[in-house]
């Protein structure tokens, strides 16, 4: 994979959050510094350093095939564009490390690559059969197929529940459980059919998307790691700095909003009162950006 594959969202309303500011000339003449917890390919930080000339960005992934295309895609920058691939949730130690103790902006895009979904070996889709991986980090040891074949019927229901919404969650779970006896689950496709003699299929909507949410969420801590890295990402920020965040579904966009809510006024400002979506053209040529929702806030 040598060239980007996934189209950053809300490219446009980023930039007029985090750069296109009454104060834009000023961040300018100081060399204003921005982080990237989830660089991806480098289309954010890209359209970020591309309008601000001058800036520094420190960038964030946990996937080392995004970092390499995000590296040449940012290369032209040369030492403006730092890149570490460690997860967001250690962002503190690596500000300190690099000189980005005080930013002017911070974004996370909490939406996951096009890469992973297109390529069967990550086992993030149903699309095709791969294996049940879904690590964005595939040092890590925990993997889909060790959650599906050891966690206990509690546990498998609980994830598809909490970090799914899946109504069906406990017949799931129980009929995981039962195959599992059998023969070990080790397949994407393997997998969503024993979720398609649980759950009818409606409308183009696969009957394991839900589940096959969950599970990603849970390999990767997502939220657990969102949820906590939170005040760590404000006390980084200058007054007057900004913290932007793009999720995709209503458990990332519940935690924005309710941490925004609870400091409006006294460490924080929200920004967008309601969160901000893509545009009919971008949906047009994006149909993925079309859950997509912004939300900032300034530091007091």
């Amino acid at each position: 994979m040598d060239e980007p594959t996934h189209i950053p969202v809300l490219v446009t309303e980023v930039l007029t959050h985090l750069v296109e500011r009454p104060e834009q000339k000023e961040m300018q003449a100081r060399g204003a510094s921005f982080i990237d917890g989830t660089v991806g390919q480098g289309g954010h930080a890209e359209a970020i350093l591309r309008a601000l000339p001058g800036c520094r960005i420190l960038g964030f992934d946990r996937d080392s095939a995004n970092l390499d295309i995000a590296r040449r895609r940012l290369e032209r920058f040369d030492a403006a564009a730092i890149l570490v691939q460690d997860s967001y949730a250690n962002v503190t130690q690596h500000a300190r490390a690099n000189g980005f103790e005080q930013v002017d902006g911070i974004l996370l895009d909490l939406g996951f690559s096009s890469a992973h979904i297109d390529d069967p070996e990550r086992g993030f889709s149903f699309a095709h059969e791969g294996p049940l991986d879904m690590r964005y980090d595939r040092t890590g040891d925990l993997t889909a197929e060790a959650i599906l074949n050891g966690w206990s019927v509690e546990d498998l229901s609980r994830i598809f529940r909490v970090y799914g919404e899946e109504a069906a969650a406990l017949q799931i779970a129980k009929v995981v459980y039962a195959a599992r006896k059998k023969v070990r689950i080790t397949t994407t496709t393997q997998f969503a059919d024993l979720v398609e003699t649980v759950v009818r299929r409606r409308g183009k909507t696969h009957p394991a998307t839900k589940v096959f949410q969950a599970l990603r969420i849970a390999v990767n801590d997502e939220l657990g790691q969102f949820e906590r890295v939170l005040p760590d990402l404000v006390d980084l920020l200058r007054p007057g700095g900004r913290l932007a965040i793009i999720s995709f579904h209503s458990l990332e966009d519940r935690i924005a909003k309710h941490y925004f809510s609870e400091r409006n006024g006294e460490t924080l400002n929200v920004i967008t009162k309601r969160p901000v979506g893509p545009s009919d053209e971008e949906v047009h040529s994006n149909p993925r950006s079309r859950s997509a929702k912004l939300r900032v806030a300034e530091k007091i």
